[in-house]
């Protein structure tokens, strides 16, 4: 699952041709997340109370970015990094 980001301790992945909704893998110590792109809310699994505001604002500020993602991991095109949280 190739790496898109990584900030305070937080991975974010993206599997190629995933299924629907459009979304992303967070992951923070042992806690794993799937987390809509769309609106930024964990559909499955759970984060700590602060990783998952700290996703959630990471998710808002780079939807675009993501979206194109999600574009290229269906098509099995080679995914671009984002930029963390400052």
């Amino acid at each position: 699952m190739p790496r898109i980001s990584s900030f305070y301790g937080i991975e974010i992945s993206m599997y190629f041709l995933d299924h629907e909704p459009p979304h992303f893998h967070a992951e923070s110590g042992e806690h794993s997340a799937k987390v809509e792109i769309a609106t930024g809310e964990i559909y499955v699994g759970t984060l700590p109370r602060r990783d998952a505001r700290l996703v959630r604002k990471w998710a808002q500020v780079h939807r675009r970015e993501l979206e194109e993602n999600w574009d290229r991991a269906r098509g099995r095109d080679a995914l671009a990094s984002i930029d963390p949280l400052p």
